[in-house]
């Protein structure tokens, strides 16, 4: 068995390549199925985000071909131009990997937190979809485990820096004073919501949430104290903005060229700073083209990010250190599975003996002999039936000279050296 991954992250690939590799949330679970089918895999797991994109499975094989052909026949991208673009990673490379990306150490922020709520979105869709079995299963756990010890044990969160935070500050840099500023968000989740909790506590003057489902809008607007829009409204409220910041799972374009080129018109041509977090994008590229439109993509805010990291690159040492513990943990327990079935079968082996062995004293019993003498007898029997096979193959090691097999039994029974 061994452990497998391959993947494409923000150092390897960049948005264009990201987007066409993504698997949006109402395609994972037959996209789990379809992989967890693949002949050569027996578990499998997928984590799909904006910054990566990776597939871990458990395989009777270590090369990773087949992972890579099927990734490339899934999203009809030949495989031999997607290869520069990818990494592998195979049991004790791809445990440690699993763990430095939950604890964000892999991330485009150092220590951001989203990526562990990622992973265990990831995990329950497997589990929802049936792909895990015992070993990835435990692996998934033991993540989760590590990356709690290490935001408990270091300080690598304790810096409010994320992909919203970096927008928010970028938006800051261009815009003097927030206060007279309006910011529509497009999207409703998890960014979209930090992302409105930094624009407020920055002080931001409006906040338009627009999003496809109206309820799940008015939500965060009403957390913000914002208005709440559907997409559909967007073109009458495009123009209102001076901030724009989207972050959907939407396959196509939210805003496209000739929207923000209207919404200009009618603002006469005040600058508009626009923020894309999603992959794939929401924003078509054709919009950065715009004289007066400030467009910046997640791989744009690394200029931002690299600020307010010095803590959190202290802290990453000590959660290398914790790391380097729960891997070996892991390991351990990957070895003790390498002998449950030695483990099983000597105790059905034992159990088989113990029931012969009972089954003898319940005749004697049967027979007119005294309870004494029927337990007597089991404990001689039960003795001799368990010490013969081990006597017998010590005493063979013995006139072998197999010196290791005896030091062995030495070990196995606790011996004490007479």
């Amino acid at each position: 068995m061994t452990l497998l991954a391959v993947g494409i992250n923000y150092n390897t690939a960049p948005v264009s390549i990201r987007e066409r590799l993504s698997f949006p949330a109402d395609t994972l679970y037959a996209s789990l199925k379809e992989l967890w089918n693949v002949r050569e895999i027996s578990e499998a797991a997928i984590l799909s985000t904006c910054n990566r994109t990776e597939f871990y499975c458990t395989s009777n094989t270590a090369n990773e071909q087949f992972l890579i052909d099927w990734v490339a026949e899934t999203k009809k991208i030949d495989a031999n131009s997607l290869k520069p673009y990818l990494y592998t990673h195979a049991d004790n490379q791809l445990i440690r990997h699993m763990f430095r990306v939950a604890c964000g150490l892999d991330s485009m922020i150092l220590g951001e937190p989203q990526i562990l709520g990622q992973m265990k979105t990831a995990y329950q869709t497997a589990c929802e979809a049936g792909t895990l079995g015992k070993n990835l299963g435990k692996l998934f756990q033991q993540t989760f485990t590590a990356a709690k010890k290490v935001r408990t044990d270091t300080a690598i969160g304790s810096s409010p820096v994320s992909v919203a935070f970096a927008a928010v500050q970028l938006a800051q840099q261009i815009f003097d004073n927030l206060k007279d500023q309006t910011a529509l968000l497009i999207g409703a989740g998890e960014t979209i919501e930090l992302t409105a909790r930094h624009l407020r506590q920055q002080g931001i003057g409006r906040i338009i949430i627009a999003n496809r489902t109206h309820a799940k809008a008015q939500v965060l607007a009403d957390q913000f104290k914002g208005h709440a829009i559907t997409l559909a409204e967007l073109p009458s409220h495009l123009a209102d903005a001076d901030i724009v910041i989207s972050s959907t799972a939407s396959q196509l374009p939210i805003l496209g060229k000739g929207s923000v080129e209207s919404a200009l018109k009618k603002r006469r041509y005040k600058p508009m700073f626009m923020v894309d977090l999603a992959v794939p994008r929401d924003i078509e590229s054709e919009v950065e083209q715009l004289r007066d439109v400030y467009l910046y993509t997640v791989d744009d805010l690394q200029n931002t990010i690299d600020q307010n990291m010095d803590s959190r690159r202290r802290a990453a040492a000590q959660a290398e250190e914790i790391i380097d513990t729960q891997v070996d943990h892991f390991l351990a327990w990957l070895r003790t599975q390498s002998v449950q079935t030695t483990i099983r079968d000597y105790r059905l082996q034992a159990e088989q003996t113990r029931d012969e062995s009972l089954q003898k004293a319940f005749a004697l019993l049967k027979n007119g002999s005294t309870p004494e003498e029927a337990l007597t007898r089991l404990a001689y029997g039960l003795t001799n039936k368990l010490i013969h096979t081990p006597s017998a193959q010590i005493r063979d090691a013995a006139a072998n000279e197999r010196h290791d097999v005896i030091a062995a039994a030495h070990e196995i029974f606790k011996l004490n050296k007479t």
